[in-house]
């Protein structure tokens, strides 16, 4: 399977194993007896990343026509999240500002100066897909939909009257 995914993928992705685990299987007879090891279930988790998008499907139905049967967790990220988040912490500074300008005037107040800014913790809104696949149809559909960054800031200012 894995070479299969690294013809479908070249050289530009990432493939690595992520997990594999091992586990017994036993019969037991039905009338009670001593139960039997019967043999091993062996399973291999690989985990690929890659920037094709429009590649997605067809690496999953590279990966179950060589015999992987359980396909999950499609997680789309930013490849570079920090611009992105500069301006959603700029947006929310500006937003927490405004709400505290807002408070105070309706308090009869006004905001003298900001004490304080503190962000809070970083939020990410990714889409992400669930599938179990077993006998996938050739040109599995991808879509990756949109990804928010979200931002928190919160303000200690002091007012006036």
């Amino acid at each position: 399977m894995v070479a299969a995914l690294r013809h479908a993928l070249g050289s530009a992705a990432e493939i690595h194993t992520s997990g594999y685990s091992l586990t017994p299987n036993f019969t037991y007879p039905k009338n009670g007896g001593q139960s039997v090891l019967s043999g091993y279930t062996a399973s291999n988790t690989v985990e690929i990343t890659t920037d094709d998008l429009a590649n997605v499907g067809k690496v999953i139905d590279a990966a179950t026509q060589a015999g992987a049967n359980n396909v999950r967790g499609l997680d789309f990220l930013l490849k570079d999240e920090a611009p992105v988040r500069a301006q959603a912490l700029r947006e929310a500074a500006q937003k927490a500002h405004a709400s505290a300008e807002a408070m105070a005037v309706a308090l009869g107040l006004k905001v003298v100066r900001v004490l304080s800014a503190e962000e809070g913790e970083p939020q990410a809104i990714r889409p992400a897909m669930r599938a179990m696949a077993a006998n996938a149809a050739p040109a599995t559909p991808i879509e990756s939909g949109n990804i928010q960054v979200q931002a928190t800031v919160t303000l200690t200012v002091e007012v006036a009257p």
